[in-house]
């Protein structure tokens, strides 16, 4: 599980990583909310740990902001602040939960395990995910570092086939069985085709690449 603590504290921020590492989660530090900001658009996380008071971009504007991007994701902020008045804004920004420093790691990682839980209950969007490419399967939204691409209706079903397979080479005849539900005709490169149309959307403009040939094979979709 990832997890993204945007935190400008050292001493906290090492002591929420020790713990949250010990308990075999996979922990990224961000130390402002502007690289906070960057660090979430880059690559997908499982959970989100705000500080309220954060230089260049405070916790509640971060959290207004990712809620604002269409992934959905728990997130928990951690403030000194906790006047009735704070909450509110918190809660108004989007935020899941709160808790008031200090606070113990035991609780801390109760409400993270409640909130994941609870979404995972709750969840109802089916998203394929590869390094930083996301297909929502019930909004046909694809997006890529948080960046929306817009496919047409086969570049779409091309891609959620490549996905549903990734990892696994597909040749053309497959994809042309269930991506165009018609025998290969192997006059027309019509395939080749479109997968170069994705290439330009979802790879050109990026790193790692995920499209890959398999030299008289097929194609087959992984982060190198």
């Amino acid at each position: 599980m990832k997890v993204l603590l945007v935190e400008d504290d050292p001493q906290v921020a090492s002591f929420v990583k020790k713990g949250f590492e010990s308990e075999g989660y996979e922990l990224s530090v961000a130390f402002d909310g502007r690289t906070g900001w960057s660090m979430y658009q880059q690559q997908p996380y499982d959970l989100v740990i705000l500080d309220v008071n954060l230089p260049y971009l405070n916790g509640v504007e971060l959290c207004q902001l990712m809620r604002g991007s269409r992934q959905r994701i728990p997130i928990l902020l951690l403030t000194a602040l906790d006047s009735l008045d704070d909450k509110e804004a918190g809660f108004s920004a989007g935020a899941d939960d709160y808790l008031v420093k200090p606070f113990a790691f035991r609780e801390l990682l109760l409400r993270v395990r409640a909130l994941t839980k609870r979404y995972a209950e709750t969840s109802t969007p089916q998203v394929l995910r590869l390094a930083d490419l996301e297909l929502n399967l019930d909004a046909k939204l694809v997006t890529r570092a948080g960046q929306r691409i817009d496919l047409t209706t086969r570049e779409y079903s091309l891609l959620e086939h490549l996905l549903l397979n990734q990892g696994r080479i597909v040749s053309r005849v497959d994809i042309a069985e269930r991506v165009w539900e018609v025998d290969f005709d192997t006059t027309t490169n019509i395939i080749d085709v479109y997968i170069g149309y994705l290439r330009k959307k979802i790879d050109r403009s990026f790193t790692p690449k995920l499209i890959h040939t398999v030299v008289g094979m097929g194609y087959v979709m992984r982060a190198d």
